[in-house]
């Protein structure tokens, strides 16, 4: 083939494409575990501003007030949380375990009794393997300094993205051609108001969950509420399968008192589950994000299987903005064919 040609230029452009592609791809798995920290602040970030922003519906004042505001109110709430429960929740924290391999014991003697043998080292065997199993980015969260490390380092992060969005925003698009560049800020507005919708559906969920949880297990009688409504409200960040692990303990709990509180707490879970799953949350989002849900967990097992827990938290919001850039892209190319 002639060096001049045309055709050797298309195939060496291709080729260089190629080559970019994979060495990127090998740049993202050596960098993963800093990628996913910044990816968890921007949303974090992302929350903030939806906070920022709905506070300025109400209160005309400049963003930076607005700003302080929203980040003074979630520290006063969680400082006053802490010290209204904590001398409970660390009580019930002490007792859980104890209460759920008791729960346990007795459900593998009752399957023992048919002919099923499932023993406890088993499962925590089993338990291991699969936390062996979640990534890079979990080992590098296993140590007490590092998860609180890690936690300083993307709330300062998020709370710098969030000071001013719009400046981070015309810096990305910068990187992309200069014929592009109004494009690529249609596209980061799409993806900041689709990630602002998704974080608040999920945020209204996980307080309903969690609020509802606590009061209707204290109403019946169910010990540990208080505990059981927080580990609620925290699982809810990780739709579906937080749902499933929160169930499972709430239904130990009350079944450690008798059958009856057994069978009103999974009644309980049910019915905030099916509040939470059919009235607030699609309210809020199923205009916004339509994603189907055996593909969001998908998307969680293959996260989490990958990346950890980090993976596992984050993969809602990865999969909503590729979903909005795959629209954008089709978009114009029915476009230009029109055109």
């Amino acid at each position: 083939m002639d060096a001049l040609s045309p055709d050797f230029w298309s195939e060496l452009r291709r080729a260089l494409i190629w080559m970019g592609v994979i060495a990127a791809a090998a740049l993202i798995v050596l960098l993963i575990q800093p990628l996913l920290f910044v990816l968890f602040a921007i949303v974090i970030a992302v929350m903030l501003d939806g906070g920022t922003r709905l506070l300025g519906r109400v209160l005309p004042i400049g963003r930076g007030w607005r700003l302080t505001i929203v980040v003074l109110g979630i520290i006063m709430f969680v400082s006053w949380t802490f010290w209204l429960t904590g001398t409970q929740v660390s009580e019930q924290a002490a007792q859980l375990p104890a209460l759920i391999e008791s729960q346990f014991n007795r459900f593998s003697a009752w399957l023992s009794s048919r002919g099923i043998n499932i023993g406890l080292d088993e499962v925590k065997q089993a338990g291991q393997q699969l936390l062996g199993s979640l990534g890079r980015v979990t080992a590098a969260l296993s140590s007490a300094a590092g998860i609180l490390s890690s936690v300083i380092m993307m709330l300062v992060l998020a709370i710098f993205l969030a000071v001013e969005p719009a400046i981070y925003a015309k810096g990305l698009c910068w990187f992309a051609p200069r014929s592009r560049r109004e494009d690529m800020a249609d596209l980061l507005d799409k993806l900041g108001a689709t990630l602002r919708r998704l974080m608040a559906a999920r945020l209204l969920g996980m307080v309903a969950t969690g609020v509802l949880t606590g009061v209707l297990l204290t109403i019946a009688g169910v010990p540990m509420a208080t505990l059981l409504g927080i580990l609620t409200f925290m699982l809810a960040f990780l739709p579906n399968i937080g749902a499933i692990i929160s169930g499972v303990l709430i239904t130990l709990v009350g079944f450690s008192v008798d059958a009856q509180h057994g069978l009103i707490a999974l009644g309980i879970y049910f019915a905030v589950q099916t509040v939470e799953s059919y009235l607030i949350t699609p309210s809020v989002a199923r205009h916004a994000v339509n994603i189907p849900p055996a593909l969001v967990l998908g998307a969680q097992i293959m996260f989490g299987s990958l990346f950890g827990i980090l993976g596992l938290a984050l993969a809602d919001p990865m999969l909503a903005m590729i979903k909005v850039m795959l629209e954008e892209r089709a978009k114009k190319r029915v476009a230009a064919k029109e055109g």
